[in-house]
């Protein structure tokens, strides 16, 4: 393909426009933590379940709809209550009857992976945070270090991949992602990782070993979101952002990032220095 002058760099205004005004919108909440940052998670996610019920089941009516958005409420009730067992029974029961509600018009697979796939991550998102207001607290810290991992991933991804090129990483499913932005992507967060271990106070070699996992999620994550666009031939889950599309195009990344993350946190336990 011959590269258009100027359309190397063409979405980065809008993109970086949208990442701040983004920020802007989530600090305050997420300084907060507790029921004003769970109330900013659940807007999210509710908008993201919109956008894959539109994309992977368009003829979904009104109890199609409310299943799987009473679901996805229900489970953060429970998750801001500090009730994760609470919190996982109710997306599997939602699942379970948004399958079974889908049944007649065929496409179960979608219902079955979609509300898992959008309501886990908000959960975890809220579990995560936590309720205790500050930056030294052990899930803000905990939180920020996947979230300035999964965006250094993704601006060493753009800028390496747009300015090396090379094979692809998966052209059947992705056909802007690049192994060298991959490769960059990696390299940049893991560098950031670092950084901000630094300031938590993490080991050098803890911060890595945490940070390339974490990365890998993402990329599945966002091959993840791309596989279903080209099944269900869209581009775009929607128009909400400029330079993105919609809330989903924008989080696929980190929604997967974050999942794996809290694995991590899991395993890491007692490790992590902020109590």
């Amino acid at each position: 393909m011959v590269e258009v002058p100027g359309t190397r760099w063409k979405n980065l205004g809008p993109r970086l426009l949208t990442a701040i005004v983004l920020v802007l919108i989530c600090i305050a909440p997420f300084y907060i933590g507790g029921f004003v940052w769970a109330l900013l998670v659940a807007l999210i996610a509710v908008r993201i379940m919109y956008e894959w019920m539109r994309m992977t089941d368009p003829d979904a009516g009104l109890i199609g709809q409310s299943i799987a958005m009473i679901g996805l409420v229900v489970s953060l009730v429970y998750a801001v209550q500090g009730l994760p067992v609470w919190a996982i029974a109710a997306l599997c029961v939602a699942t379970f009857f948004a399958v079974a509600e889908r049944l007649p018009r065929g496409g179960t697979g979608w219902t079955a992976i979609g509300l898992p796939y959008v309501i886990l991550p908000a959960v975890l998102l809220i579990l995560l945070r936590g309720s205790d207001v500050g930056f030294d607290t052990r899930g803000f810290t905990q939180l920020i270090f996947i979230i300035v991992i999964v965006i250094a991933a993704d601006v060493g991804a753009y800028f390496g991949g747009s300015s090396i090129g090379g094979p692809k990483l998966a052209p059947k499913l992705s056909p802007n992602k690049t192994w060298s932005g991959v490769v960059c992507g990696l390299i940049f967060a893991s560098v950031v990782a670092v950084i901000a271990g630094l300031f938590i106070g993490l080991p050098i070699s803890l911060s890595v070993l945490l940070a390339v996992p974490i990365v890998v999620f993402s990329v599945v994550g966002d091959l993840l979101e791309s596989t279903v666009k080209r099944r269900v031939g869209i581009k775009d889950t929607g128009t909400l952002l400029p330079g993105h599309g919609g809330l989903l195009d924008r989080l696929d990344s980190l929604m997967l990032a974050v999942v794996g993350g809290a694995l991590l946190f899991m395993l890491i336990g007692d490790s992590w220095p902020i109590a």
